[in-house]
């Protein structure tokens, strides 16, 4: 007689596959390979009887019967998290924090001695991003993300708009004139841009030449090391600035079209961890904003 479920790592494979609707994807997350996923995957279709995904040249696409079989999945392996924190005393206190990498490096992180002072009895696993996901990694309660607007498959808030500006070292000399012939370095894919912010400045450049990369981190680390200017907005430079590591060398600020957001997962409304968390977060913004 066949057994009545498919073994629990190709759930696992299939629902990472479907999340990232990439195999290469899911091998990074899970740390195999992506001849390991795709077997995995082919293992699981053959159990079933039927394909879960459809193989496009650069992207996977669920199937009907993969569209269907998702949300059983995932919250099947809600349900084993929850039993779990239930049997080891983890749900009050342990929380899965999901985040964009520089906005956890620049803002998160020299916050946390102060979270902990706060709240010694709740634990933080946090795990960042560099691009922005197709939606909120398996077992996280809590995601920050910076998006034009995220789609809303789990709850959704706004966290945080902002203006963006370019930033340097103190004692780097440039002017509105001399600006095109700087080094001027960006993070990639998006919308608050050079081009972006020198038209609204009325200036007449042709295309901007700059320097990106997938992370603000990078082209922070080379304005702060002398190298040229970067791109910039308060959640991410504002303690650099007051620590006098970078300087505004322009008062116009842009708004962005990108912005901060909180997802929740189901999960975070019963884990009185998450929603400390939560809590605290909200009042750092509100507090930043204030100052």
């Amino acid at each position: 007689m066949r057994k009545p479920l498919p073994p629990l790592g190709w759930l696992r494979t299939f629902e990472a596959a479907a999340r990232h609707l990439s195999f290469t994807g899911a091998a990074r997350d899970l740390n195999m390979t992506q001849s390991a996923v795709s077997q995995q995957v082919k293992s699981l279709e053959g159990y079933l009887g039927q394909p879960l995904f459809l193989r496009r040249p650069r992207a996977l696409e669920l199937t009907e019967a993969g569209i269907t079989y998702l949300p059983v999945v995932r919250e099947a392996f809600r349900t084993l998290v929850r039993g779990t924190q239930a049997v080891t005393g983890a749900q009050q206190n342990a929380v899965q924090v999901q985040s964009n990498i520089t906005f956890a490096v620049n803002w998160l992180a020299p916050r946390l001695p102060r979270f902990r002072k706060l709240h010694p009895d709740v634990h933080l696993n946090i795990f960042t991003e560099l691009w922005e996901p197709r939606e909120m990694a398996e077992g996280a309660a809590v995601e920050i993300r910076y998006s034009l607007r995220p789609a809303d498959t789990v709850r959704t808030e706004l966290l945080q708009t902002d203006h963006y500006y370019p930033v340097c070292a103190p004692g780097f000399r440039v002017t509105l004139e001399t600006l095109q012939e700087q080094p001027l370095f960006d993070c990639s894919n998006l919308l608050s841009n050079w081009e972006s912010w020198i038209t609204e400045q009325g200036l007449t450049w042709e295309k901007p030449q700059v320097t990106y990369s997938t992370t603000y981190l990078v082209s922070l680390s080379v304005a702060m090391a002398g190298g040229g200017l970067c791109l910039a907005h308060d959640m991410i430079a504002k303690r650099l600035l007051d620590e006098g590591r970078l300087i505004a060398p322009f008062s116009h600020r842009a708004a962005m079209p990108e912005a901060y957001y909180l997802l929740l997962s189901p999960q975070a409304e019963e884990t009185p961890g998450a929603l400390v968390f939560v809590d605290w977060l909200r009042s750092e913004i509100a507090a930043d904003t204030q100052n």
